[in-house]
């Protein structure tokens, strides 16, 4: 128990850090740059994270922990790409919110996903959390080469890939958590699922006062 709160109170730390600029707001003009971009956003964003956190700590429990966290890894290069191209997935924001809440909430459940559900639904929400990742390129003065390009998509499907299976690495083999029943697994799924309730009443409430003051 005590490891889990020790890496809850890690992973949160770096809640402050919410603009997601990994080179400090300055353009991407090499490969290395790309790259350390793409392994800087997934990191300094607390959302994304904690997101692949829930995820990787889910998919060991589907049988196929190496697979379903790489249907993400695919569906979010995509929305990426897309993004790039000037196609934005609508509302990412928000549903980047309720990736947190509908994983975490999975996790807290107890309950295992099957395979294609797992494939499915971390698919879905990759490409959101892809599409917000491409605002970072899209939205560059000048736009970017070939070769950024590249490096911060791979730099964005090795970090996550990897962050996703140390979840689930450190949930079974640190916190003891062998079946999605355990307590500690369930810690974790509360915890992200905490955050997603909490982006998503953010994001309601302004709406909401209009409406009440209305």
């Amino acid at each position: 128990m005590n490891k889990f709160f020790a890496i809850a109170a890690a992973t949160l730390a770096a809640t402050p850090a919410l603009a997601h600029h990994p080179l400090g707001g300055l353009p991407m003009e090499t490969f290395s740059q790309g790259a350390l971009s793409g392994v800087g956003h997934p990191v300094l964003g607390f959302d994304h994270m904690l997101f692949v956190i829930a995820m990787g700590v889910a998919a060991i429990f589907t049988g196929h922990r190496y697979l379903t966290p790489a249907a993400y890894i695919g569906a979010m290069l995509v929305g990426c790409g897309l993004m790039y191209a000037g196609v934005a997935m609508p509302l990412q924001e928000t549903f980047i919110a309720i990736s947190l809440l509908a994983v975490g909430g999975i996790v807290l459940s107890g309950r295992a996903l099957d395979t294609g559900a797992a494939l499915a639904i971390f698919a879905a929400f990759g490409l959101f959390h892809g599409s917000a990742f491409g605002g970072s390129i899209a939205g560059q003065e000048g736009g970017i080469g070939a070769a950024v390009l590249m490096g911060y998509l791979i730099g964005l499907g090795l970090i996550q890939y990897a962050i996703a299976l140390a979840a689930g690495w450190v949930a079974e083999k640190l916190l003891g958590a062998t079946e999605s029943s355990s307590i500690n697994a369930r810690l974790v799924g509360a915890m992200v699922a905490g955050v997603g309730v909490f982006l998503c009443l953010e994001m309601i409430e302004a709406p909401l006062v209009a409406a009440i003051a209305g």
